[in-house]
């Protein structure tokens, strides 16, 4: 052994033998020291008896010294992998310094603490800059929300393109990915595409905006998965189920639209514009069958302004209902303009209480009727 390196370990040892807390913080300082300032490259017989030395020493430690001492080392390129190794498995407020900024531990070390230990260690692995894309896969097989999370807002980390078209999937039922996942610079332009079918109108907007697509084309694409998906199921499902199944699926991925019952009218699917109508509401199939064949569209009415329902659009989804009842007569122009002008003389948040309270159970015929006086006041 060198005479300077054979020196601090003898001064090492000295002070190490002194077991109070002055002591104890003093010893951090001088690791730390060793490593940082020695000018001699330690021997592999050198750099073994340190590492023994640490690793008995930490053993020794209170919970805060260790910490001083993570903190110490996370800072030091050349600090023995095993002395990391044995840190970032530590209790969290330990191995947090470690395992967010040293470079002594490997892919492999840090998939390790991913899968044995705790949802803070994965967190701050999630946080860690150069993170790599395998370790990046490790943190998404977690499963955990805000792991993932953590790992997307880290612009610094690799995710590779599987791994990023798998979260471009699940994005599609857990909306807290699906911004985190578009801001994301490594984001390919076609799994944003991909994405423009489930997110909200403002990322739609930010997607327009920021990955030079055509919105006409992008709409377009829409509107065909959704035709296209209103055909297969209706085909490959039971009649009894198809519909229940579908409108749930559309729902969850924020497909239904005023311009979809409209759609789906046209194409003679009663069935499924009324469940995918009972969905968009939360109001039973049954009162949702009742408004479609009621005589005077007054209910149909009071839904659609509920749910912000255009009147033109409004208008189109009467008419075409109209046509859906059996031996139903042409509808006169006096009645279509009474309806509308009812529609016109509805409040929004009179109409959200009256179906607020069809939702309860509440009689149906009376609801519509009592916001008829409300309307005829304004």
């Amino acid at each position: 052994m060198s005479p300077p390196i054979a020196a601090e370990v003898n001064e090492l040892l000295r002070v190490a033998r002194d077991r109070s807390l002055d002591s104890r913080q003093r010893l951090v300082g001088m690791i730390g020291d060793m490593f940082l300032g020695t000018d001699t490259e330690l021997t592999r017989q050198e750099q073994a008896l340190m590492t023994d030395i640490l690793r008995k020493l930490i053993h020794e430690f209170t919970g805060p010294v260790r910490r001083l001492l993570s903190e110490k080392l996370a800072k030091i390129d050349v600090v023995p992998r095993e002395i990391a190794v044995l840190l970032a498995n530590d209790e969290f407020s330990v191995a947090e310094p470690i395992l967010l900024a040293s470079t002594a531990l490997h892919d492999t070390d840090l998939i390790e603490v991913i899968h044995q230990r705790t949802l803070q260690h994965q967190l701050a692995i999630a946080m860690r800059r150069g993170l790599g894309d395998v370790v990046s896969a490790a943190l998404v097989e977690t499963g955990r929300v805000d792991v993932i999370r953590a790992l997307l807002d880290n612009k610094d980390a690799k995710i590779s393109r599987a791994t990023m078209s798998y979260l471009v999937d699940q994005s599609r039922s857990v909306d807290g990915f699906q911004e985190p996942i578009l801001r994301r610079h490594d984001l390919p332009p076609e799994l944003a595409r991909r994405m423009y079918h489930w997110v909200s109108a403002a990322l739609r907007q930010y997607i327009v905006s920021n990955f030079a697509i055509d919105p006409t084309t992008l709409d377009g694409a829409v509107e065909e998965s959704v035709e296209e998906s209103i055909a297969r199921h209706v085909r490959e499902q039971p009649e009894s189920s198809a519909p229940g199944v579908l409108a749930h699926r559309l729902m969850a991925a924020g497909a239904i639209t005023p311009q979809l019952l409209i759609q789906t009218l046209r194409q003679g699917e009663v069935a499924l514009f009324e469940t995918l109508l009972s969905e968009m509401s939360s109001l039973r199939p049954v009162l949702i069958r009742r408004m479609l064949y009621e005589a005077g569209g007054e209910s149909m009415a009071v839904v659609c302004r509920s749910l912000g329902v255009e009147k033109p659009t409004f208008a189109s989804i009467y008419l075409l209902s109209r046509k859906a009842r059996p031996r139903s007569a042409a509808t006169r122009p006096e009645e279509l303009a009474h309806l509308l002008h009812f529609f016109d003389n509805i409040d929004p948040a009179a109409s959200q209480a009256v179906v607020a309270r069809w939702r309860r159970g509440g009689d149906f015929l009376n609801a519509a009727r009592d916001i008829e006086p409300a309307g005829d006041g304004r």
